[in-house]
């Protein structure tokens, strides 16, 4: 009795009889699931498998492959298939913030610049979260005291000097040497710490007139060191020294941005660099005043790279070309980009240009 009491009132008040019921003998449940597997096996639904693997199945006869045409098929079909569901097409053009359709972020998948991933976190970006930006800052600090007020900047563009009263509104004069004015050297705070923003890898192949397949090979060698489909160059003007007409083909470009050009510059870095025989480094005079730098590789540079010297009998002998490097930084001027790449292990010679 003591063992009912957890038992429900209405449980409690059957007989003992009908509570307990002895179980199946085990031919009893054998011929259960023996039944159950033939009903299974007699369903209509698994008659349609085939037993038999397709690599037994006999070819098509040609009567059979001349009839199967699915463009045919689509070409003769007069309206489209319908949608699976509402297609939304994001604008082209942003045309401001108060235009009643905006363009969605570039982290949507439905907009238009959506690139996926990250897929990797790259050797040389965690270096440089952890240790250069850090170390670059405190190089480069320059102490303000709090309450200083902030200076005038110069004024760099020439006024129209003269009697004339159309000078009195007139727009200020265009800088002397350059179309604008150069960009101006921040101080760098923990706001614009210098990093990597884009790498261009550009090989101008001249000889490509008399023998097509050497552009061929240079926009392969692109796509292997780069892993980003190069685009073919033409030429702006016509060369008549070197034959060359506007409009020809002449050279690859391909531009590569994020985790991709951090591993390209380290791969450049850590095992391109070094293999190079009596290399001095990057000339200390290379950029273009805005943060940019440049260095050129031979074609024996090239091949060094470790997509090509692992296929190196897919190149044709003597075609594999040379390649410019231009590195595109955050910086504002030459001195902090040569500080990044110096921070990331990149050799300079010569005297330095600030």
């Amino acid at each position: 009795m003591a063992s009912l009491r957890g038992v429900s009132r209405t449980a409690r008040a059957l007989p003992l009889s009908q509570l307990t019921r002895p179980a199946a003998p085990a031919c009893v449940q054998q011929r259960r699931s023996n039944a159950s597997a033939a009903a299974a096996a007699a369903s209509p639904e698994l008659q349609e498998l085939e037993v038999n693997s397709t690599l037994s199945t006999p070819d098509l006869s040609p009567e059979e492959k001349a009839q199967f045409r699915p463009w045919k098929r689509a070409k003769d079909r007069q309206l489209n298939l319908p949608g699976s569901r509402y297609q939304y097409h994001p604008p082209k053009f942003t045309r401001g913030p108060l235009h009643p359709i905006q363009a969605p972020p570039a982290s949507d998948p439905i907009a238009r610049d959506f690139v996926p991933g990250p897929f990797n976190n790259p050797r040389l970006k965690q270096t440089y979260r952890s240790t250069i930006s850090s170390d670059l800052m405190t190089l480069t600090y320059n102490h303000v005291i709090p309450g200083t007020p902030d200076r005038e900047p110069a004024e760099r563009l020439r006024t129209w000097e003269g009697d004339s009263p159309y000078f009195k509104n007139r727009p200020k004069r265009a800088p002397r040497g350059a179309p604008q004015l150069m960009v101006r050297e921040k101080d760098i705070t923990f706001r614009n710490i210098p990093e990597l923003a884009e790498i261009s890898v550009a090989s101008y192949v001249p000889d490509c007139k008399d023998n097509p397949d050497m552009l061929l090979v240079a926009r392969m060698a692109l796509l292997a060191i780069t892993g980003a489909i190069p685009e073919v160059t033409k030429n702006k003007t016509d060369v008549q020294g070197f034959g060359m007409r506007k409009g020809v083909r002449s050279g690859v470009k391909v531009t590569i941005y994020g985790h991709q050009a951090y591993e390209f510059l380290d791969r450049c870095l850590n095992i391109v660099f070094p293999r190079i025989k009596e290399w001095p480094g990057i000339k200390g005079s290379t950029g273009d005043s805005a943060g940019n730098l440049a260095f050129g590789l031979r074609p024996e540079d090239l091949a060094l790279f470790p997509e090509i010297q692992g296929n190196y009998d897919m190149y044709p002998a003597k075609m594999i070309p040379g390649a410019r490097v231009f590195i595109k930084t955050t910086a504002t001027s030459d001195r902090q980009a040569r500080l990044l790449m110096q921070a990331m292990g990149m050799p300079f010679y010569g005297s330095l240009k600030d």
